[in-house]
């Protein structure tokens, strides 16, 4: 990432932004799209509440519902821990920045095997955002290199915040665009995912599902975090526990003519008390490794349920500060919740 952006190695998210005033004079460069946000809300918020409880769940594949996140920095203790929790569907981060390592992406993925099902993560750069031209010539080296391994691709993000890049869905949506029409005239087979929403934080989804641009999400996703909360059931602005902004996610998906009703998360996660730096957010939302596993259970229990996401892809393998795996000081230690992912998906494999 080149200044005023930068990576935080640690949390494995972009450093908030320090320079205000760029940030200032970004967002005022688009603030006829906030009135586009504003007036699009006042019909479909609303709506897609009203209208949730009408929206019933589907049979969705149990086999393909559980995923993990595994990222090249993580090193090669990741393989043999994947095939001993026995999940076939992988996340991994590609950043555009690191165009000059893609070689080392296609290897990791392979050495995953033949079996594993990857969804390839588009991680944004402010230089891809602004150079239209360079994000297209990168975006067909990686559709031409990876299209033998991958057909999945989440277009990118956590996209409504500025320190991933972009100052307003707009600008996500003209950027979404221009790859969908790279791979509409040359990758025809591949799927590409959006709009990757960071938490619930609908009235950006649901500019980014309706609105005049020529796209079509083949895939939906969001990155529904409920960790500041605490338990799953614990609800926000009344009535919106887990359950009911899942309830909300997929009304919003049915009305909209830019997506199919597939759904996917593809973060979710706890942050785990006293691992700072690691952890991605302050003390106070961190919680025990005891309560991490538990609240994991009950997530994954509830958006199994509801029969309205298609995959929930768990953020991730190896993290200290909030994965299934602590990996400080060159060892692997597995945590409570490493063991309590594994009995779920036995029980799932036991159950048929």
């Amino acid at each position: 990432m080149k200044p005023p952006f930068s990576w935080d190695k640690y949390s494995d998210q972009p450093y908030q932004l320090k320079d205000k005033a760029y940030k200032k004079n970004m967002r005022k460069r688009y603030i006829w799209d906030y009135i586009a946000l504003f007036l699009t809300n006042i019909l479909f918020f609303p709506l897609s509440i009203v209208l949730m409880p009408l929206f019933k769940g589907k049979n969705v594949d149990a086999e393909g519902f559980y995923g993990m996140g595994v990222n090249l920095d993580k090193g090669d203790a990741q393989q043999k821990l994947i095939e001993e929790l026995g999940v076939k569907h992988l996340l991994v981060r590609m950043p555009l920045w690191e165009m000059d390592n893609i070689g080392a992406y296609v290897k990791f993925i392979k050495s995953f095997g033949n079996d594993k099902h990857i969804l390839l993560n588009i991680l944004q750069d402010r230089e891809h955002i602004e150079d239209e031209a360079l994000l297209l010539k990168d975006m067909e080296t990686i559709f031409e290199t990876f299209s033998p391994l991958v057909e999945e691709y989440q277009i990118g993000n956590a996209v409504n915040r500025t320190k991933w890049g972009f100052f307003s869905m707009g600008e996500y949506l003209k950027w979404y665009a221009a790859i969908q029409k790279l791979r509409d005239e040359k990758y025809k087979h591949l799927k590409l995912i959006g709009s990757s929403v960071i938490d619930f934080e609908y009235y950006y989804t649901i500019r980014t599902l309706f609105n005049f641009f020529h796209i079509k999400y083949d895939r939906f996703s969001s990155l529904l975090y409920v960790d500041r909360r605490g338990a799953p059931d614990n609800r926000q602005m009344g009535i919106f526990d887990t359950k009911n902004k899942i309830n909300m996610l997929y009304a919003l998906v049915k009305l909209s003519p830019k997506s199919t009703n597939t759904l996917y998360i593809t973060e979710v996660n706890w942050p785990l008390s006293h691992t700072a730096p690691y952890a991605p957010t302050s003390e106070l939302e961190c919680v025990s490794e005891e309560a991490y596993a538990r609240f994991m259970r009950e997530y994954l229990s509830i958006v199994k349920k509801s029969g309205k996401v298609d995959r929930v892809y768990w953020h991730q393998l190896i993290a200290p500060g909030y994965g299934l795996v602590d990996n400080r000081e060159g060892t692997i230690r597995k945590t409570v919740a490493f063991e309590d992912y594994k009995e779920i998906l036995k029980e799932h494999h036991a159950n048929g």
